[in-house]
């Protein structure tokens, strides 16, 4: 089936079927049809993407399709029409991020392919690995519990709020980088309070020095323009849940063609990829193709809205949402306001107001989802905005949480 078929978007746009290039639109009549295009209720915005997103209908469309397909026949026969779907994603992925299919292997998500790096990579007693604090657990907590059983070292650099500049944690890495240092390791974007980090320097210093790069870039991937010939790192990870919005259970793991050799597979069964790395590490038995097809469509819908404008988009709403929450005096907004520090994360503490009973108020009264931040560090609520929600919503959200500071929940 064709991409955006759908009668709202063929008469908003004129499209008719077929594949076509991206429409860019900038508008808010284009971003209303894109909005048409999920099947949330016009009157819920749930500003969550960090966790998970709605998918597209094309989105849930193949996956219905495909599904049912199996489903009513599972034979041999009816099954082997799929047998090409698994290489047709990985060069819609090799395309979306701008490298060769041989250097892609596809994952269930962003913590399996994190942790098919952590054990993948040979580490012994005596070597480093350089860690951010602020880390998601599968590239944090995954290298620690792995530093136990194979005597490796994990250093951590600590992480810093207010943002400090992209120029402190390139020299923190740096300085803390040794002759025993092997990898590595950092997120793209934090999904705690959305740190953007210097992605590119960091795995040109890695490679300067000699040393792998991780790059987790679970809240970058589907967000962000990511371009991984430019950013050059030795493995990149994302998911298909997130802002990618696409189905389930299905992501990325990217190895670079210099990094081949130096990364053990970790799971040994049957129906390896097709071609480059994939022959050797994507031996994972059993898969769900119709998974697999909804995610390629999932990112030729966002290629044909538009990359770039999605950035835009999703920059923009998350600006927006700064700067109402800062004119609340009793907030404390977590996350940088320097849109060259930050990207569609925004981590909030609500004056004294109780963070879960605000987060469910929030949602069964002003129809407005968030992500509750705990009391801990930096604690409060998380607001993601993403290409589909709009500035009505955020300023729902900053009229919500006004009023319930005078009032109280």
């Amino acid at each position: 089936a064709a991409l955006f078929a759908d009668p709202v978007w063929a008469r908003e746009h004129g499209q008719s079927t077929g594949a076509s290039p991206a429409i860019g639109g900038t508008g808010e009549a284009f971003w209303k049809s894109v909005r048409e295009q999920f099947v949330m209720p016009p009157d819920l915005g749930v500003l969550n993407a960090a966790n998970l997103c709605p998918a597209s209908r094309p989105v849930l469309e193949a996956l219905k399709r495909e599904s049912d397909s199996v489903d009513k026949d599972p034979s041999a026969q009816n099954r082997a029409r799929l047998s090409g779907e698994k290489e047709s994603l990985r060069k819609t992925l090799a395309a979306f991020l701008r490298v060769t299919p041989e250097e892609i292997v596809i994952t269930r998500n962003t913590s399996e392919a994190n942790n098919m790096v952590s054990s993948g990579v040979e580490l012994k007693a005596g070597d480093e690995v350089i860690v951010f604090q602020d880390n998601h657990p599968s590239n944090l907590t995954a290298w620690n519990e792995k530093a136990k059983r194979f005597g490796f070292t994990v250093i951590t650099i600590p992480q810093k709020n207010p943002h400090p500049g992209m120029a402190h944690y390139l020299d923190a890495y740096t300085k803390a980088i040794t002759p025993r240092t092997k990898l590595i390791s950092f997120t793209h974007l934090s999904s705690s309070v959305g740190d953007l980090f210097p992605a590119k320097e960091l795995c040109q210093l890695a490679r300067d020095r000699g040393v792998l790069s991780l790059v987790d870039g679970a809240q970058s991937f589907g967000l962000l323009d990511v371009n991984l010939t430019d950013l050059s790192p030795d493995f990149y990870t994302g998911s298909a849940h997130k802002w990618p919005c696409g189905a389930r259970e299905c992501g990325v793991l990217y190895i670079n063609t210099r990094a081949h050799k130096q990364i053990w597979p970790s799971i040994y069964s049957a129906y390896p990829g097709a071609v480059g790395i994939s022959r050797t590490f994507e031996s994972f038995g059993q898969r769900d193709e119709a998974t697999m097809i909804a995610f390629r469509t999932a990112l030729e819908f966002q290629t044909r809205v538009g990359r770039e404008a999605i950035e835009k988009r999703s920059r923009a709403l998350t600006q927006q949402l700064i700067a109402g929450l800062s004119k609340l005096p009793e907030v404390k907004v977590w996350t940088s306001p320097n849109p060259s520090l930050n990207g569609a994360v925004v981590s909030f503490m609500p004056g004294s107001l109780n963070p879960p009973r605000l987060g469910q108020a929030l949602y069964e009264k002003d129809k407005i989802g968030t992500a509750g931040r705990g009391m801990g560090d930096r604690g409060g609520l998380r607001a993601s905005p993403h290409f589909y929600n709009t500035p009505e919503e955020i300023d729902r959200l900053v009229s919500a949480m006004g009023r319930y500071l005078k009032s109280g929940v």
